[in-house]
């Protein structure tokens, strides 16, 4: 009975923690909406800043709760980086929210649907991340983006992983790397929990407390062959870890 009540408890204070979630992000795109006349060179480092902020307090509150327990200190030597494009494995749809909570100028490339988000879109749009709704101009902004200098984070998979380790990889990720003349900087992230992987309905609820561990890992200069630079960083997340998603990490 205890057991059941203390489940229950978990499960209202998640759910409510995402109400909290989703709060600040609307609130905060409402507030961003007047930066929308303010220079790019303002405007965007101030937005990334702000959600770098949210998500690290969403993180920083499940955690205080006991609904989470994180590892992502690590990702802190990001923070001050140039002209890098961070190339994180991806098995649940949280994984931006632990990238971003810990690198504050992270740019993203982001889902064309995320653009129409009321939650999302406003903010990434001001942020300056990247679309891919057009493809052609999602490369032209990816390159010009890291070649200025910003952090782009890119997710290889192309989606969340299905096969363990990792999916296969893309060549995007090698084809902008070698444009922009960038290495790749590797991120591995690794969970005990199924939540928001490919496949989970947002509503179904995990079990506590979710574990998530996010660490730097090797750095690749891109090669000629883009399909041989793709072959070393699937070969290095494949020697890196058993599974991404670990029932037994803690």
């Amino acid at each position: 009975m205890l057991n059941h009540i203390h489940r229950v408890h978990q499960i209202v204070l998640f759910y409510t923690m995402l109400l909290w979630l989703g709060s600040m992000l609307l609130l905060g795109n409402l507030l961003a909406l007047p930066l929308v006349v303010a220079p790019r060179s303002l405007r965007e480092p101030l937005v990334r800043g702000t959600i770098s902020l949210i998500c690290r307090t969403f993180l920083d509150g499940a955690q205080a709760c006991g609904l989470m327990r994180l590892d992502l200190s690590a990702l802190d030597t990001l923070n001050g980086r140039t002209h890098l494009l961070l190339v994180p494995n991806h098995p649940s749809m949280i994984d931006a929210f632990l990238v971003l909570s810990r690198v504050r100028q992270a740019v993203c490339l982001m889902k064309a649907s995320i653009s129409g988000n009321l939650f999302l879109g406003a903010g990434a749009h001001l942020a300056g991340y990247v679309s891919n709704r057009h493809p052609g101009r999602m490369f032209r902004q990816a390159i010009d983006s890291v070649a200025e200098g910003k952090l782009l984070m890119i997710f290889p998979e192309g989606t969340r992983t299905v096969h363990q380790p990792i999916n296969d990889l893309q060549g995007s990720v090698a084809l902008i790397a070698k444009k922009a003349r960038v290495p790749l900087q590797t991120i591995l992230i690794t969970t005990n929990s199924p939540y928001l992987s490919k496949g989970w309905k947002i509503w179904r609820p995990p079990v506590f407390p979710l574990i998530y561990r996010a660490v730097p890992g090797e750095q690749f200069d891109a090669d000629e062959k883009l399909e041989l630079t793709a072959a070393r960083l699937q070969q290095y997340f494949e020697s890196s870890m058993t599974r991404s998603i670990d029932p037994d990490l803690r």
